[in-house]
């Protein structure tokens, strides 16, 4: 039976505004395995980021509980919140939010060194994890040299590099033409397969949201599973 990697106990978030209040989840119930590949999707409003902060623990829930690994994130301090987000969850973005000043190198070594590991070994895996993403032969190039779809698979890289058990993507690709873009689902497929990390990935490209093994989409804060037999329709 495979490892429960996360698990959403009745989620929800409101904002107050004035006198009155805003519910962005409403209840949400999701669980996902390991090695698993989830797409969110739903219109813009429906809670997609909102629902990604809470599970990256960037933002917190009103109410509901979030297990990362049979941990409850809501429970830890501040500091240890950061702490388990370095070692157990990596983000990749649409903008790649890479250091301009450092090397791809560099970039995909700064977690580990956040993590205390030494410059010499940090400089290593990071130099193995860009191999694995295509890139063995930009290790010293800055992103100002780099392409669009490079740039990403450094943050790709930069987001594996600590070995996490749930990577957490937003539009990872809306930034990139579409031939870069099925590029990037690809080599996001490949490394699924081959490290065993899950991906929760919030797309609005049907198309590519239909390469995964599950859709979920995000109706006014409540969930809607889809089936693989109706991805198609979406």
């Amino acid at each position: 039976m495979s490892e429960l990697v996360l698990e959403c106990q009745a989620v929800a978030k409101h904002y107050q505004d004035g006198s009155g209040k805003t519910e962005v989840l409403k209840a949400v119930d999701l669980t996902i395995q390991q090695g698993e590949m989830v797409a969110i999707l739903g219109s813009s409003g429906s809670g997609k980021s909102t629902l990604l902060h809470i599970l990256g623990t960037l933002d917190s829930a009103t109410s509901g509980k979030v297990l990362i690994k049979g941990t409850d994130i809501s429970r830890l301090s501040r500091a240890k919140q950061a702490d388990f987000r370095n070692r157990h969850l990596g983000f990749i973005y649409q903008f790649h939010h890479l250091l301009m000043e450092f090397s791809a190198l560099e970039n995909v070594a700064i977690p580990l060194l956040i993590q205390g590991q030494k410059a010499a070994v940090a400089r290593e895996k990071a130099a193995q994890m860009l191999d694995k993403v295509g890139l063995s032969h930009r290790l010293s190039h800055k992103p100002s040299a780099l392409s669009g779809g490079e740039r990403q698979r450094v943050a790709i890289a930069r987001a594996l590099v600590t070995e996490p058990a749930l990577i957490l993507a937003d539009e990872p690709t809306g930034n990139l033409d579409k031939h870069n873009a099925l590029k990037i689902f690809d080599l996001l497929a490949e490394l699924n397969q081959s490290l065993g990390t899950c991906f929760v990935i919030v797309t609005h490209d049907l198309e590519l949201a239909a390469k995964l093994g599950r859709v979920v989409q995000l109706d006014e804060g409540q969930i809607v599973e889809k089936s693989l037999l109706e991805k198609t329709t979406l």
